[in-house]
């Protein structure tokens, strides 16, 4: 085999540029395998210098079917990179073992891709190959008894590929084209409201706290007595929990009812929203 025989194969089954395969091939006098190795740790310590840069751009990907689904975010430094055929491979493949795993971090890394390596060390390769820092972010998957879960999709890339992703799990007792209507509504009411938490007293109390204070500063020099502050104070802040709880909002659809209203009006035995997740690139 020629030289440029063996970098065209190097190549091909390392995906690193011509000069590191040329350069490879000589450390290791011409042996392909030893050649791969080289690569490989050159690949880490490439990938280790790239992981201080930032990576804000990325993709959100939805793996399952209407019991069990999983949504993984993955992270990269640029938007043309989101859209490289060799990351959207990486990154849907990833998906499908994220959901087996049921988004155990650790199980997904030491878990085998279709080319036999694990997805640390593919994601190492990738990080090599690509030339930018690619993480993976948050996940989660839902899988509850005796639920159906809905998902909404926006900025599409590719197919389950996106900038937002948003999953839902609803309970019920029987299940009809009624469910799946509201299902698919309320998944696209999500994606665009928002929403911190189910109901109020879920949010988190730091978001709350935060919120207070941003409000004790915006009426400390309004001149108004301390008990008129405090009325407009709790007031303002019981429009916030209102306005960022989603039993509460105002239904994307009908903007003049509020989510709770239509769960109601459905009319489906013992329906409830169980769980939802919503994960957006770049917040």
């Amino acid at each position: 085999m020629s030289d440029i025989e063996k970098v065209k194969k190097l190549r091909q089954s390392t995906g690193a540029g011509f000069k590191d395969c040329n350069l490879a091939l000589k450390d290791s006098n011409g042996d392909l395998e030893k050649a791969a190795e080289l690569l490989r740790v050159k690949g880490i310590a490439k990938a280790s210098k790239k992981m201080s840069r930032d990576a804000k751009e990325g993709v959100v990907v939805i793996s399952g079917d209407t019991n069990k689904i999983s949504l993984i975010e993955i992270n990269c430094e640029t938007d043309f990179v989101a859209k490289n055929e060799d990351f959207i491979t990486f990154v849907k493949e990833l998906s499908e073992i994220n959901n087996l795993c049921s988004s155990d971090i650790d199980m997904l890394n030491k878990s085998k891709m279709n080319n036999g390596n694990t997805v640390e060390d593919n994601l190492v390769s990738l990080i090599a190959k690509i030339g930018e820092k690619i993480t993976i972010g948050r996940t989660k998957t839902l899988n509850s008894p005796k639920t159906q879960n809905f998902i909404y999709q926006h900025s599409v890339i590719k197919e389950n590929v996106s900038k937002l992703g948003v999953m839902v799990s609803l309970e019920m007792t029987e299940k009809n084209d009624t469910i799946n209507t509201f299902g698919k509504q309320l998944s696209m009411h999500i994606a665009a409201s928002n929403p911190l938490a189910l109901n109020s007293n879920e949010i988190d109390k730091e978001i709350i706290k935060k919120e207070e204070e941003l409000i004790a500063e915006e009426l400390k020099n309004s001149g108004k007595p301390n008990e008129i502050i405090k009325k407009i104070a709790q007031g303002k802040i019981n429009k916030f929990k209102e306005e960022n709880s989603l039993m509460t909002q105002y239904w994307v659809m009908d903007p003049k009812k509020k989510v709770q209203d239509i769960i109601s009006e459905i009319n489906v035995p013992n329906l409830k929203i169980n769980e939802f997740v919503r994960i957006k690139i770049g917040e």
